[in-house]
């Protein structure tokens, strides 16, 4: 009987851990977002706040936070950020935007590299929306290198078109997320 325990303790210890906490890093965090219009494509970026996710890799429940800082909204030219942050964001009214996953779609390997669809909700300018976003990760033991890409369609989601006469942009904004940082087991 003793045996059959010790047999039972030695596969257990070696079964690969299901939950897991991945921790982003600001300093590490590139936020990128793509807006095109009928002349060029406009190019910006944001910092993060925050973030972590947590992630069960056999059952495929997410959670936590991403929180990114609106106000640092950055396109390389002023008098286009004044307008996107006073007419388009209003950053001062809603300075912050939160994604908060609840689960994702794929198989998750850890170690190793993935492809999956991280659902969840996206609040932005006041109101919460569902989005799926596609993910491709680079993890080993302890660290994970994310890449995560989605469609914000900001129109439909309450915020003002920027086009005018002259101007014609896209109702969608392209967002990338790369991040890497510290991935424990919960």
């Amino acid at each position: 009987m003793k045996r059959i325990f010790l047999c039972i303790a030695l596969i257990a210890s070696r079964l690969p851990a299901a939950q897991y906490g991945f921790e982003l890093n600001p300093e590490s965090t590139k936020i990128e977002w793509t807006l095109g219009d009928v002349l060029h494509t406009v190019h910006g970026t944001f910092n993060l706040k925050s973030g972590k996710i947590s992630f069960d890799s056999d059952t495929g429940k997410a959670s936590g936070q991403v929180a990114v800082d609106v106000t640092s909204g950055n396109s390389g030219s002023g008098e286009r950020d004044r307008r996107m942050h006073s007419n388009v964001l209003e950053s001062v009214r809603f300075p912050e935007a939160v994604f908060t996953p609840d689960r994702f779609e794929g198989r998750l390997m850890v170690p190793g590299n993935s492809n999956v669809k991280l659902h969840g909700v996206f609040r932005i300018h006041g109101g919460d929306h569902e989005v799926t976003m596609d993910v491709t990760t680079k993890a080993t033991s302890d660290r994970m290198e994310a890449t995560i890409r989605f469609a914000l369609p900001y129109v439909a989601w309450g915020m003002k078109d920027p086009s005018n006469f002259l101007l014609k942009v896209n109702k969608s904004v392209m967002l990338s997320i790369q991040s890497t940082g510290t991935l424990r087991t919960n």
